[in-house]
């Protein structure tokens, strides 16, 4: 029997987390041929989710250089692309939300006629500079997309909005919620002798993942400034920080950070303790845009210390809250949920926007149908 020939391209270790469940799933599947290219836009965060989620690329970039630019790592996913989709000649190439790699792909299958489709479509923020410069890649990817596969009913909405024949969207739910599910674990241990040592039953513990290029600079010592001060305030609260790589967020955070002793800087994790540790914590604190999806599920409330975000149902089902990156206003809101019970069981019951954890098995149905295979 003849299969569809599907192929995933993704670079960083977000987008694997979310394409990992999608790929294994297919992988199952006697209908699909399934080929996966990765460019390494991230090189050693994108290998440890490669290993746990036992998916073995047929093809590798390897672009990741030190000190990349947006330009660099634009141009070397295209010019690596093109001759991997004419020697494959894929049937349909997916891709996935908002990096770089998710537009220089969508534009090189779009470049050879080949279809798009976009997994985690329709999220927007309403600002092309915030965050920068995903808002754009995920524009300008829906633009090149055949399929577009919407978490929710709002990116469905935003979709339709911009255009897109109702037709070409299919309503999943979120992969995130598939993977994080699989990593889970009730008894889970970590191999981090500090996170080993922290007393989650009897401490309020505060995850905190702080990265985004539009919070470097002053925007961030606002967040490191803040954090500092919900320490000092609240004897029973403690903070894990597992801190990006980048030397401009490295530096400023040992900067301010390290001489707390309720601040634990730790090394960036594999995404199995991450998921794990998410489980344990009392709340989460970040700007990152996953975490908004995966925390819910989990029934833990996020603060976002960002202006705005393209997740605004999980602003509405309660179980985000945007606060800013004002020193004084990340502080009171999290001394709100800290000190006040009612309202942090308020966000931490509401339901998860994003789904079941089906959204893998959803995405290549849809597939199937649409190439009636």
């Amino acid at each position: 029997m003849k299969q569809l020939k599907v192929m995933t391209i993704f670079g960083t270790r977000p987008e694997a987390i979310k394409m990992a469940p999608l790929i294994n799933k297919m992988h199952e599947s006697d209908r699909i041929e399934s080929i996966v290219c990765v460019t390494a836009q991230h090189r050693e965060m994108l290998d440890s989710v490669l290993n746990l989620f036992g998916i073995c690329p047929d093809y590798d970039l390897n672009i990741m250089k030190h000190g990349q630019t947006i330009v660099d790592i634009s141009s070397r996913v295209i010019r690596g692309l093109e001759n991997v989709l004419k020697e494959e000649k894929p049937d349909i190439v997916l891709v996935h939300g908002d990096t770089t790699t998710t537009f220089m792909g969508a534009l090189s299958a779009f470049y050879q006629k080949i279809d798009v489709g976009h997994v985690e479509a329709g999220l927007r923020s309403g600002n092309i500079y915030s965050p920068h410069p995903e808002e754009m890649n995920r524009k300008l990817t829906s633009s090149l997309s055949s399929m577009h596969f919407a978490p929710t009913i709002g990116n469905y909405n935003n979709l339709v909005k911009e255009g897109v024949s109702k037709d070409k969207i299919f309503v999943t739910g979120n992969t995130v919620i598939d993977a994080l599910l699989q990593a889970v674990e009730k008894d889970y241990v970590f191999e981090n002798p500090i996170l080993n040592g922290i007393d989650y039953v009897n401490k309020k513990i505060i995850v905190m993942t702080v990265h985004r290029r539009e919070n470097w600079g002053q925007p961030m010592e606002n967040i490191f400034n803040a954090v500092n001060e919900i320490v000092k305030c609240n004897e029973d609260v403690e903070i894990i920080y597992p801190v990006h790589l980048n030397p401009r967020i490295k530096d400023l955070a040992h900067r301010i950070l390290s001489n707390n002793k309720k601040i634990h800087l730790i090394e960036p994790l594999d995404y199995k303790p991450f998921a794990n540790l998410l489980n344990k914590a009392y709340l989460i604190l970040t700007d990152s845009g996953g975490i908004q999806e995966e925390a819910p599920a989990l029934k833990k409330p996020i603060l976002v210390v960002r202006e705005e975000t393209e997740r605004p149902e999980a602003v509405e089902a309660g179980t985000v809250k945007v606060v800013g990156v004002k020193t004084q206003d990340i502080i009171n809101e999290t001394q709100l949920l800290i000190s006040d019970e009612n309202r942090y069981k308020q966000m931490a019951r509401a339901i998860n926007p994003y789904g079941d954890g089906t959204a893998s098995e959803k995405t290549i149905e849809a597939i199937l149908n649409y190439y009636k295979y």
